[in-house]
C-alpha cells in the first residue's frame, strides 16, 4: 500500500472485535516500534504491550475520558521514554505512537491514541502514576500515550480531501496561499 493511501484510509478506531491479533502481526508492530525515528538516535522510548484483557481493562480506566474503548482492544501499547536519555522524549515518544498506528492500519488492524501525559487519574492522582503502578514501570521513565489496538469492528470512511484545511498551508511566507491547482 502507498504511504498516502494508508493515511488517507486510517481512521481512530473505538470499537474492536473479538479476533485476536496474530503472533506475527505482534511481532510487527514490535519491529516498528523500534524503528521509529529518534532524535540523534537516542532512542529514549520504551514499549510495554499489553494483551492481558484484566490488565486491558484497568487500563481502560487510567483516566477519566478517552480511554475506556482500551477494554474492548485485543492488545494495548504504553509507549515511555526516558528524559535522561533526550531533551525530546516527548516527540521521540510521539512519532514511535505514529509508527505503530500506521503499522497497525497497514497490516489491517483498528487503532486510536489515548494521551496520557499531563492527564489525571479518576482519582485525582495523575494517569502516568496511575499506569506505572499497575505495569511495574520503572520511575525513571515517563508514559506518553497508550494505543489501543485490534480488529475494527466499526467502518469509518476516509475524510474527504475537500474537508482537508488547506488555509492551514502557506508557501515560501506565513498568509501567503499556495496558486489554486
Amino acid at each position: 500500500m502507498m504511504f498516502l493511501d494508508l493515511i488517507r484510509q486510517r481512521r481512530s478506531i473505538r470499537k474492536y472485535t473479538d479476533r485476536e491479533i496474530e503472533a506475527e502481526k505482534i511481532e510487527q508492530l514490535k519491529e516498528a516500534a523500534l524503528r521509529s525515528p529518534s532524535s540523534m538516535g537516542h532512542n529514549p522510548w520504551e514499549f510495554v504491550f499489553i494483551t492481558d484483557s484484566q490488565l486491558l481493562n484497568s487500563l481502560s480506566t487510567a483516566k477519566p475520558h478517552g480511554a475506556g474503548f482500551l477494554a474492548g482492544a485485543k492488545l494495548g501499547i504504553v509507549v515511555c521514554a526516558d528524559p535522561e536519555k533526550s531533551t525530546v522524549w516527548i516527540e521521540d515518544a510521539s512519532i514511535a505512537t505514529t509508527y505503530i498506528q500506521l503499522a497497525a492500519e497497514s497490516l489491517g488492524l483498528g487503532s486510536c491514541w489515548i494521551q496520557i501525559r499531563e492527564r489525571m487519574h479518576s482519582d485525582g492522582k495523575p494517569a502516568e502514576a496511575y499506569i506505572a503502578e499497575l505495569l511495574n514501570i520503572p520511575a525513571n521513565l515517563k508514559i506518553e500515550s497508550m494505543v489501543g489496538i485490534g480488529y475494527s469492528a466499526e467502518q469509518k470512511a476516509p475524510h474527504a480531501r475537500e474537508k482537508l484545511q488547506d488555509e492551514k498551508i502557506f508557501l515560501n511566507r506565513y498568509g501567503s496561499r499556495f496558486p489554486s491547482p
